[in-house]
């Protein structure tokens, strides 16, 4: 199978213009040969520090600049962290994300306790991902040293529609922090966000940005907007699910090898609809009651969706394509912020 990093905005708007049952089968086509050995990776996410962001964007409850501002609950320490990390372990999770609402890393306790809590999650037998910002090359490379598997940092929407959605950051200063991930050696988790207003162009222009990385990201997040009251984006309407499914089939189609997670959003989809983005491509979902500050599906509800579409779950340490089938039966259920 050829990896192509020159899609064209056109070649992208018409994938995601086929008739779904076109774009279903093209997508499963391509899943299958790229990844064979169909499996979904367990993914918590967890807020070490929450609200009080110097950031505005228009979809974040944790923007400093919204009336939303989920500040005030301290920031976690290290043991705190990692014992969540080992709750997450039990109840079948792979990797574990962290998120500090900063604009960007600070050299100083707070950094040093990430790169503790990077170093304990990775002891534990998991792939340690975190999300925070903006970073330098020397802070890159000290999470690298700390064993960080991914590096979190989503480009949200198109070049064309991200000034409507944040403005304390260019879209230029996202790419630079992405190649100081790459040239650290960490794996980069990149995606975007639908239903904040774009349009299908921007749809295929976010798409085409994460095509056109040389390599792809490794992780792909594709997350509908979950609307908070106090935020600018309260009123947007609630995504159609399909639009999603569509999201998560073309990120296959111009990404094979990529891990495309099913992300924020899930909460409002029946498990209809989730299967379908599983069909589509999608092989990983977060697992847990909370996405940082949103819902998202307890996790037996997810144990008994996964059981129900006959899907084999990753176990921590295993290579891609290795799993076991996931029980229906209840798990311990994992703490969050």
């Amino acid at each position: 199978m050829i990896t192509r990093h020159d899609w064209s905005h056109a070649e992208i708007q018409t994938l995601l213009c086929l008739p779904l049952m076109d774009l279903l089968w093209q997508a499963q086509q391509v899943h299958r040969a790229a990844n064979p050995g169909y499996t979904v990776q367990l993914a918590s996410l967890l807020s070490v520090k929450t609200g009080g962001c110097e950031e505005d964007c228009a979809y974040c409850p944790q923007s400093m600049h919204h009336s939303a501002d989920v500040a005030g609950r301290p920031e976690l320490e290290v043991a705190p962290v990692l014992e969540r990390a080992r709750a997450a372990k039990a109840a079948g999770t792979n990797r574990f994300c962290m998120g500090w609402a900063w604009r960007e890393i600070r050299d100083g306790a707070p950094f040093e306790a990430m790169l503790a809590m990077v170093k304990g999650v990775r002891e534990l037998g998991l792939e340690a991902c975190v999300t925070a910002g903006m970073l330098t090359d020397q802070q890159a490379a000290r999470l690298a040293e700390a064993g960080l598997t991914a590096y979190n940092h989503n480009l949200d929407t198109s070049p064309e529609h991200y000034g409507r959605i944040i403005t304390t950051r260019t879209y230029q200063e996202r790419l630079e922090t992405l190649q100081r991930v790459r040239r650290a050696g960490v794996t980069l988790c990149c995606g975007g966000i639908i239903g904040m207003g774009e349009t299908p162009a921007d749809r295929a222009g976010l798409l085409q940005v994460l095509a056109s990385l040389d390599p792809h990201p490794e992780s792909v997040p594709i997350n509908a907007l979950v609307a908070v009251e106090g935020t600018p984006l309260q009123e947007q309407p609630a995504v159609d699910p399909l639009e999603l499914v569509r999201m998560v089939a073309v990120a296959r189609i111009l990404m094979p090898h990529s891990r495309v997670r099913l992300s924020a959003g899930r909460e409002q989809m029946n498990r209809e609809a989730q299967i379908l983005c599983l069909l589509a491509g999608a092989d990983s979902i977060f697992y847990g009651d909370t996405l940082l500050t949103t819902g998202n599906p307890d996790v037996a509800a997810d144990q008994a969706l996964l059981a129900a579409a006959g899907v084999r779950v990753e176990t921590a340490g295993a290579p891609p394509g290795t799993g076991k089938a996931c029980a229906a039966s209840p798990a311990p259920a994992v703490a969050h912020a």
